[in-house]
């Protein structure tokens, strides 16, 4: 019986550590600016080869419409 209340204790101890570990990380903003970031990037960077046909034919045309229309100012 000893074995097994001393485990429950054991046992009940390491949920509240973990319990306190990710209420702190919850309540606190440190380390959530990087893996932000990080994230965004990598959305942005997906977007950008998805749809890079697409970015260059805009960037493209806005600058040809900037070269002819430059003379006109």
């Amino acid at each position: 019986m000893k074995k097994i209340d001393a485990f429950k204790r054991r046992a009940v101890l390491v949920v509240h550590k973990v319990r306190r570990r990710l209420e702190n990380c919850m309540r606190g903003e440190e380390g959530f600016g990087t893996v932000e970031i990080v994230l965004l990037l990598l959305v942005l960077v997906g977007l950008v080869l998805i749809f890079k046909d697409k970015v260059s034919e805009l960037v493209n045309s806005i600058f040809k419409k900037i070269t002819t229309q430059a003379g006109k100012i």
